[in-house]
């Protein structure tokens, strides 16, 4: 093991939900990179969920004035690249987008398992080596939005968009797996 380890903000802020709404449970940082950057057990470690982290800068700040105006409901929109034969391989049981809200001061989570992110991203992207993504997040709805025209992205903006191929509003801060674990 190497003496010197350091977590990203992602996994930290993750890390510090969990601690922080789930008191009878254990999170654990592997020592090495396996694949899985948390590990979340019930108080007596009997019982298991890993998560690999995913955080992004929040680009919502950069966007026109349109998608900030009054009418939008969005708290953040991030983006990340993500490896489709690391997805296809993933040993973790979620993956956890972490978005953290710039101008709001919000934190939202997508947590959601490789294959059905897997799944997803082939509806809308194609069998790609690699998927460019956009999560946008209100506080109710989350969609992948890269690719989307300017029409659907202020639909999405002011939550009046519907696709169900794009949408993991089912997974938007679902946190039931930690949860069953502090039962």
């Amino acid at each position: 093991m190497k003496p010197l380890f350091t977590i990203h903000a992602g996994e930290y802020l993750v890390a510090s939900h969990i601690e922080q709404h789930y008191k009878r449970v254990n999170v654990w940082i592997p020592s090495r990179d396996t694949g899985v950057d948390l590990l979340v057990s019930d108080h007596r470690s009997q019982k298991t969920v890993s998560l690999q982290v995913k955080f992004s800068k929040d680009f919502l700040y950069t966007m026109k004035p349109t998608f900030q105006d009054k009418d939008s409901l969005l708290r953040a929109c991030g983006w990340w690249t993500i490896d489709r034969e690391k997805l296809k391989k993933s040993v973790a049981d979620f993956w956890v987008f972490m978005l953290l809200g710039f101008n709001g001061r919000t934190k939202d989570y997508v947590l959601i398992p490789p294959q059905d992110l897997l799944r997803q991203l082939d509806s809308i992207h194609g069998s790609q080596s690699k998927f460019q993504t956009y999560l946008w997040v209100t506080a109710k709805q989350c969609f992948e939005t890269r690719g989307l025209s300017e029409k659907d992205r202020l639909k999405a903006a002011r939550g009046e968009y519907k696709d169900a191929s794009r949408d993991l509003s089912q997974w938007l801060n679902n946190w039931t797996p930690v949860q069953h674990l502090n039962e």
